[in-house]
């Protein structure tokens, strides 16, 4: 098997560096810039000089910092053929404030890594520093290094355009890192190109970080498909009461703790799939909707969490979150009494158990209520509009569009509410249909592997949120349908287009840069491994799905 040659893997090297000196932070102009930075790049090289009209560029719509898609099309010439691979990668990055006194050479590696040197690390990091085979700075492992080996390797299969039997498609996306509105868009270039130069896209290849997954683990990991994620939230209304009177409300700031209690982190809620289980729901938001202090216990309170998944049914999901939320509400309903009972009890005062009524209910059943009695059209779809003009966080607007439904219900006791917001990332892995695929897959890893010194783990869910999940989808209707239902105004706040989804079909593989601690300051890519082992694997993946003869 050939090696990459020295002088590619120090062009990947020095590439990366150029890339990360990019601040590229998700909702910045970085993201912009980055973008023409790497268009200037393919613009300049002699293939796409000759096709200038195979280097893509895509505005997103209606995007304040005007950033881009890039793409780049390579044509075989080695006879004709319409089988085509899909190299992507994100370019924008998390924030660098967690470097604190580090965040002016965060995106500098020689710099950071010279500053390193001089400070107290966990053992690990300091081996990792001193061994000279990792390359330290924000984006190097998620996922700069992997941008880097598809542009050079763009590069040199361009100058070699006439070996190549089928064609190559790379693709580079701002905001993976929140909404993923880049390879959202992107669909509509995979659908032009496609009828363009009709194109079949056999298979598409993520760069995306890959990483030990225990101490000690030295294995790599490719990965045939990725998780999914959800993101229900649970809005809550309580009944406020003076503090003197405590007993007499229903707190909701008590009721969205215990759902945190009961949900975060919980293994009950891990989704399974062939003996691959996903990390359990993480809470990312609680907090009660008081705007100023007073001694009225909280009214309103609301929280969401982030849920994986492989292989569940919406309902599934939508039935447990639903139970999970009241059991907590009956829990909250009997603790009230009993402290209630208890304090008359030490205070001799005459006891009378609290009353209340507590109810869960999902988006879709508070809707069907509300139309049953004083909904109107009008009013939702005005409170809807104020929000969105005001620049409300997208996960929050439905509060609003909640709290009408309530009250044009005549809903007043205590109540939660389910309902699904942004990001919705779908689920995919190869299937019974992308079997064969499967098998070509792990035949080349075996190639690969021993030929370049690694071992090769297959698993069938790249375990971070990816760009990926956008290119293929294994959700039936009613499970997709039921996720509409229950995501207010998804059209508007997320549309996420599904049946063009599942007509580009696309099955997608993780090889993924090689390192450690992405999304923290210690965040590194293991050289070694990304720019001399890893374009193998793509370049034996190329002869064996297209032809590559070099």
């Amino acid at each position: 098997m050939m090696e990459t040659n020295k002088k590619m893997q120090e062009a990947m090297l020095q590439m990366t560096k150029c890339l990360v000196e990019i601040k590229s932070i998700n909702t910045t102009n970085g993201e912009t810039a980055i973008g023409m930075f790497l268009e200037d790049i393919f613009r300049k090289m002699p293939y796409f000089i000759k096709h200038p009209d195979q280097v893509i560029i895509q505005e997103l719509k209606n995007d304040a910092l005007k950033r881009r898609n890039v793409f780049a099309l390579v044509i075989g010439e080695n006879g004709k053929s319409s089988d085509t691979l899909l190299l992507h990668g994100h370019t924008d990055t998390v924030d660098i404030k967690d470097y604190k006194e580090l965040e002016p050479y965060a995106c500098s590696p020689d710099q950071l890594m010279e500053k390193l040197k001089d400070m107290e690390l966990e053992d690990g990091v300091k081996a990792d520093l001193l061994s000279g085979d990792y390359l330290f700075g924000r984006g190097t492992c998620d996922m700069k290094a992997g941008d880097a080996v598809w542009i050079e390797m763009i590069r040199d299969i361009s100058e070699n355009a006439d070996k190549l039997c089928g064609n190559l498609l790379v693709s580079f996306q701002p905001v993976e890192e929140n909404l993923h509105t880049g390879i959202i868009e992107a669909l509509d270039v995979f659908e032009e190109l496609k009828r363009t130069y009709g194109l079949t896209y056999k298979l598409a290849i993520n760069n995306d970080f890959i990483c030990p997954l225990y101490p000690g683990d030295t294995m790599k990991t490719i990965y045939t498909g990725t998780v999914g994620k959800l993101l229900p939230c649970f809005y809550i209304q309580g009944k406020e009461t003076h503090v003197g009177q405590c007993f007499e409300g229903f707190d909701a700031s008590a009721v969205a703790a215990g759902i945190v209690n009961r949900i975060h982190m919980n293994h009950k809620f891990c989704d399974g799939f062939k003996e691959e289980y996903t990390l359990p729901p993480s809470v990312l938001k609680m907090k009660d909707l008081k705007a100023w202090y007073n001694v009225q216990t909280a009214k309103e309170a609301f929280v969401y969490f982030n849920y994986f998944v492989h292989n569940a049914s919406m309902e599934d999901i939508i039935d447990g979150l639903k139970n999970a939320a009241m059991e907590v509400m009956q829990e909250t309903k009997k603790k009230i009494a009993e402290e209630a009972a208890h304090f008359c009890r030490m205070s001799g005062y005459p006891y009378k158990e609290p009353q209340s009524s507590p109810r869960v209910l999902t988006y879709e059943e508070l809707v069907i209520l509300a139309k049953e009695k004083s909904f109107s059209d009008k009013e939702y779809a005005l409170i809807l509009e104020t929000a969105m003009k005001d620049g409300t966080d997208k996960r929050e607007i439905p509060i609003s569009l909640i709290r009408y439904l309530l009250t044009a219900a005549h809903i007043q006791q205590p109540t939660a509410v389910l309902y699904f917001a942004a990001p919705y990332c779908p689920h995919n892995t190869m299937q019974e249909a992308e079997k064969e695929l499967l098998g070509t897959i792990m035949q080349i890893a075996d190639r690969v592997g021993p030929a370049c010194g690694e071992n090769y783990r297959i698993q069938r869910f790249f375990p971070s949120l990816s760009d990926s999940s956008y290119l293929k989808i294994d959700d039936t209707k009613a499970s997709i349908d039921s996720l509409y239902h229950n995501f207010p105004e998804m059209d508007k706040l997320y549309p996420t287009p599904v049946n063009q989804i599942k007509a580009l079909n696309i099955p997608a593989v993780n090889y993924g840069c090689y390192g450690k601690d992405a999304h923290k300051w210690t965040e590194r890519v293991n050289v070694t491994y990304t720019f001399g082992v890893l374009p193998e694997l793509v370049y034996e993946t190329i002869r064996t799905l297209l032809i590559y003869e070099v």
